[in-house]
């Protein structure tokens, strides 16, 4: 029983040997397609990230509230509120509206303390900053007139940030160069499955269904002329040993 097992053992194990190397020959035959495709991938997405990923820019400043204001949740939603939207837009001359500006505007409190944040996103980093700040005095004057709250301090003006928020365009050509590779790799096999030509002795038995005796091997110029010279060597190695 332990023999029939071993011999079990090694069958598997030798059609294992026998496919891996059949993948590896197959790769390597075939191996100008997994280039040519991640060459092709890894160009479209670095065609797709140049051309179509605008980059944003995003700044902010901060405004402190005094200690004498209740309810920070209903200051906070007026920071962009449609009348100093309005402002902000008529103060820097903009040709977008009231809306769009909001839509580019953060505004959240910071640990719970009395200063408000208010950051900007925009694809200009000079526009993000003048937003910010002309918001924040829109804000500020805004508290003044319908509250009657003068307790608001700007605490700073928003930095001008050349840097984009959305920089690391990287990652877009690496997923394609993975994909290609991925991809090239798939056809390959899938071409070598739609191929139905013979060529190993297995196939031919089980084709056939008779035993293969012997093979001829594929000859072409540089093979023959190669046997032809080992051939000559070999005679007159021959000869000299008979002379001797």
């Amino acid at each position: 029983m332990s023999r029939l097992k071993q011999n079990r053992y090694i069958d598997r194990r030798t059609a294992k040997e026998v496919n891996l190397k059949d993948f590896i020959i197959l790769i390597k035959k075939r191996f100008w397609i997994i280039v040519l495709i991640t060459i092709i991938t890894t160009l479209a997405g670095h065609f797709y990230t140049t051309n179509n990923s605008t980059p944003l820019y995003q700044t902010s400043t901060d405004v402190i509230i005094g200690s004498e204001a209740e309810s920070m949740s209903t200051i906070m939603v007026m920071v962009t509120d449609p009348l100093v939207m309005n402002k902000v837009k008529e103060n820097l001359g903009l040709s977008q509206s009231s809306g769009s500006i909001k839509s580019q505007i953060e505004v959240q409190r910071v640990d719970n303390s009395q200063i408000i944040n208010i950051a900007v996103t925009n694809t200009d980093p000079q526009l993000a900053a003048a937003i910010a700040d002309s918001t924040a005095v829109a804000f500020k004057n805004r508290v003044a007139n319908i509250l009657e709250f003068k307790d608001v301090q700007i605490l700073n003006e928003a930095a001008v940030n050349a840097a984009p928020i959305n920089g690391n365009q990287n990652k877009t050509v690496i997923i394609a160069f993975v994909f290609g590779i991925i991809a090239g790799t798939g056809l390959v096999f899938l071409l070598d499955s739609m191929d139905d030509t013979i060529s190993k002795e297995l196939e031919i038995e089980e084709v056939l269904g008779v035993h293969v005796l012997g093979t001829v091997s594929n000859m072409n110029k540089k093979k023959l002329t190669a046997q032809q010279t080992k051939q000559k060597q070999l005679e007159i190695r021959g000869e000299t040993v008979d002379v001797k």
